[in-house]
């Protein structure tokens, strides 16, 4: 492949500001940009903006796509909720749902939220790690959000974020209180992550990459999960490298690879 010739760059690539989409935000943006240590002008790939509606990122230059945001009161995660909230999916049966069980459970890799927001609505307690600051933040401003709602807020208390890199915060976790059951969702070079649309993953690869330590991180789940540990995958992808799976269930465009340790019980 032909490379272009090499000219330096305006700014690095993937480069995020903060900006207020209307006056009253101002100072609020500042503190954010202060607490991501982001600028507040310049060029850039990405901005990220808050107003009204609150924390959004956008993609910015010609042809940009839609702002990315975190929303778990309108759009899908509603519709799913109102119509029953998933207990029949397969994510339900490959955690270990069951009548009398709802284990406790490690989202390592929370990315928007979606499906720990699905897990505690179907009753579990879930704590979620997110290490990209960027996602971290819409995922936080998400919760906050959902909070106002009265019908979301006490699926949301069942949520608890932690900023961080999941390997390490799993190896300093305290052995007396281990998650039953760890879910993990890599993002894979060259693989779409499912449980992401188009656009966001338009807006996420640059700022996100690869999980290239994706098999250190199965590891060190498999070190600390009391009873199993369930890995999403693209269908037709590899097992992450390392412990081959238990089983898997398969769906139409994604599969859950699951490391047993331990039965779930009532």
């Amino acid at each position: 492949m032909k490379h272009a010739p090499a000219t330096p760059a305006a700014h690095p690539p993937g480069q995020t500001r903060i900006e207020a989409l209307s006056p009253e935000f101002l100072d609020a943006a500042a503190a954010l940009a202060t607490e991501l240590g982001l600028p507040r002008d310049g060029d850039a790939d990405f901005a990220l903006q808050l107003g009204p509606a609150g924390l959004q990122l956008q993609e910015l230059g010609p042809g940009a796509a839609g702002p990315v945001r975190v929303d778990f009161v309108e759009g899908a995660l509603a519709h799913r909720r109102l119509q029953g909230g998933g207990a029949g999916q397969m994510i339900a049966k490959a955690v270990g749902i069951q009548p009398g069980v709802r284990p406790f459970i490690l989202d390592a890799t929370a990315g928007l939220g979606r499906d720990a927001f699905v897990l505690a609505q179907l009753g579990c307690a879930v704590t979620l790690i997110e290490r990209q600051p960027l996602v971290a933040a819409l995922l936080a401003d998400g919760m906050r959000r959902g909070l106002d709602d009265t019908e979301v807020a006490p699926i949301i208390e069942r949520m608890q974020l932690r900023r961080g890199n999941a390997i390490e915060l799993m190896r300093a976790w305290p052995l007396d209180t281990p998650p039953q059951v760890i879910y993990l969702d890599p993002m894979f070079p060259h693989r779409d992550k499912s449980s992401l649309v188009k656009k966001e993953m338009r807006v996420f690869r640059p700022l996100v990459g690869a999980d290239d330590d994706a098999p250190e991180l199965l590891a060190a789940a498999l070190a600390l999960a009391s009873h199993r540990v369930v890995v999403k995958r693209p269908r037709k992808a590899p097992c992450v490298a390392g412990t081959p799976p238990s089983y898997a269930l398969e769906g139409k465009a994604s599969r859950f690879d699951i490391y047993a340790r331990k039965s779930l019980k009532p």
